[in-house]
């Protein structure tokens, strides 16, 4: 029987090898003397039966190789004696049957084409190559996740890795591979960035298709759908996140995700929706009228939302702490609530967290390959390093919560970079958009 394969073919556009050469050089450099890491796919999950939820590539590998394929393992050895054993990249081995059953995995000749790896071997031999090579070195990298909203309840192909190594190297010296990469990922490349713009870009497609489609007994999860077919038309793989479809009183559900509600004249509706492009994510928060119009006190809070957003994205500068960031900001919105009468000048004066009844959360996160990146924290921001900027109020009894948010790059100099710039923010616009 003939097997004719197909050349391989990916549904975005990858970024050249050269990007995820420089993020391994990059991250090899910060290494100990005589060190080896090790970084592994993530599983196919199964559901129940025989069904398993979509194949998402662990994104640290992805950062460092370019390769979204399962049983992907890659080792980094920069103190090999043997050149050809300082980065190499294990792949599954395909055949005929796996060709016709799931489809084309990647060649040898492919995997260095996108990773820029020259030794590629296939999977099966990653364990016996491992052990001859962890024989020689001192300090062996594994890589756990230490993401500061992390809560990670099933046991991954990496955690399996760690528990195997532990019992094969006792007395090794363990050291960890996130925090190195949680630098390095928290600062882009232009051309990550260019990823993340693309990604901004089909999320304004989405955008303005469901202006004109919502309208008073549009259901949340008919919006949804509108959103998904217009990423997918555009080499998205879908949602970067589960998407928040939210109107009237949902509107101060923080991460409402039923989707399932009919839209009502006089509701707003909050979107919290963002297309991935290439593993890269945006991350939108759009608040519009139902009825295609704001009530006068919709439109009272909508615009303190933004202006609070527009002041805080001039905040963003080189050498701005997150935490002073978040302080700053929490006096603007004070001073928003007290404009609005919802909070008094006294309280704000008694407590200065007042403002966290009806803004309850953070302004800003990193954005990357995962829509909440990585970024240390305690450490100050630099140019290249993309945020969100998404405050919100939320008022429950008066039936609607207002959330704004657009993607900003820091720049050197001057204003942070918006993304977003040219999804339409202007409450008159969406009003006539909606209207059109």
């Amino acid at each position: 029987m003939n097997i004719i394969f197909l050349l391989y073919d990916m549904k975005y556009t990858p970024l050249p090898a050269s990007v995820f050469s420089q993020h391994r050089q990059q991250f090899m450099a910060q290494l100990k003397p005589n060190s080896i890491a090790v970084f592994n796919s993530n599983d196919i999950y199964p559901i129940s039966a025989d069904s398993t939820l979509p194949f998402a590539q662990h994104r640290d590998l992805f950062y460092l190789t370019g390769i979204d394929q399962e049983e992907t393992v890659l080792i980094l050895y920069p103190d090999a004696k043997d050149p050809a054993q300082h980065e190499m990249v294990f792949v599954r081995e395909t055949n005929a049957h796996i060709a016709i059953w799931e489809g084309y995995k990647l060649t040898k000749e492919e995997t260095t084409k996108l990773s820029g790896i020259e030794t590629v071997l296939w999977t099966d031999n990653f364990e016996k190559t491992f052990l001859e090579l962890a024989k020689q070195v001192d300090h062996i990298y594994i890589n756990t996740n230490e993401h500061y909203r992390a809560k990670v309840e099933t046991q991954t192909r990496e955690d399996r890795f760690i528990n195997w190594c532990k019992e094969q190297f006792p007395k090794h010296t363990y050291e960890k591979s996130n925090f190195i990469l949680q630098a390095l990922r928290s600062v882009k490349d232009p051309k990550e960035i260019a990823q993340i713009q693309h990604a901004c870009d089909i999320t304004e497609k989405g955008f303005r298709r469901i202006l004109s489609f919502v309208k008073p007994g549009v259901w949340e999860h008919e919006i949804e759908a509108e959103f998904a077919h217009e990423f997918l038309r555009n080499r998205s793989k879908g949602f970067a996140y589960t998407p928040i479809i939210a109107s009237g009183a949902n509107s101060n559900v923080l991460h409402y995700i039923e989707n399932c509600r009919q839209c009502k004249e006089g509701d707003v509706l909050l979107l919290d929706v963002g297309a991935e492009y290439g593993n890269y994510s945006s991350d939108m928060t759009r608040t519009i009228p139902v009825s295609g119009q704001f009530t006068p006190r919709q439109r009272t809070v909508y615009d303190a939302v933004l202006k609070v957003k527009n002041e805080a994205t001039q905040l963003l500068q080189p050498g701005v702490l997150w935490k002073e960031f978040h302080k700053e900001v929490g006096k603007l919105m004070s001073s928003a609530l007290v404009d609005l009468g919802l909070l008094t000048k006294k309280e704000v004066a008694e407590n200065a967290e007042a403002y966290k009844k009806y803004f309850m959360h953070g302004t800003s996160h990193h954005l990357g390959l995962d829509t909440h990146d990585y970024g240390l924290l305690d450490k100050p921001m630099q140019a290249n390093m993309v945020f969100t900027v998404e405050p919100g109020i939320y008022i429950p009894y008066e039936g609607f919560g207002i959330r704004i948010e657009d993607d900003v790059v820091i720049q050197s100099s001057g204003a942070p970079k918006n993304l977003m710039a040219n999804i339409p923010i202007n409450p008159d616009e969406i009003e006539e958009l909606m209207n059109t």
